[in-house]
Order: structure tokens, then C-alpha cells, then sequence
């Protein structure tokens, strides 16, 4: 079994280089990376997760979808 690496979204912030207060914003908005609940308050990002959002993002063109 592989261990997964979580990130808190102070970490995953500092990946993705935003404010982690954009994250939060993401998570409302159903925007950003996957994220993982735990407990009532934490929330935590699989590296696996933003890698793949972020390969989501990349474009060859700024033109629309």
C-alpha cells in the first residue's frame, strides 16, 4: 500500500503559490483540487489531487474551451 501525502492547505497553498485564503474560495466555489475533509474542521489535499487539477488547468491557447 502506498502512503499518501496530504497537505494542509497552508502547504498546498505554498504548492499552488496562492493565498491559502483563495483555496478556501476554490472549496466554496467548487473550483479548485480535490480536498479531503477530516474530522469536522481540517482539510487536507492529496498531492495526487492538485497535480491532477493542475494538469486540468493547463491550456495551449487562451482562447475559450
Amino acid at each position: 500500500m502506498q502512503a499518501l501525502e496530504l497537505l494542509s492547505t497552508t502547504e498546498a497553498a505554498r504548492l499552488l503559490r496562492v493565498h491559502p485564503a483563495t483555496l478556501a474560495t476554490w472549496r466554496h466555489e467548487g473550483r479548485g483540487p480535490k480536498f479531503v475533509k477530516v474530522g469536522e474542521r481540517r482539510v487536507r489535499y492529496r498531492l495526487s489531487d492538485v497535480d491532477r487539477w493542475l494538469d486540468d488547468q493547463t491550456r495551449t491557447s487562451t482562447a475559450g474551451r
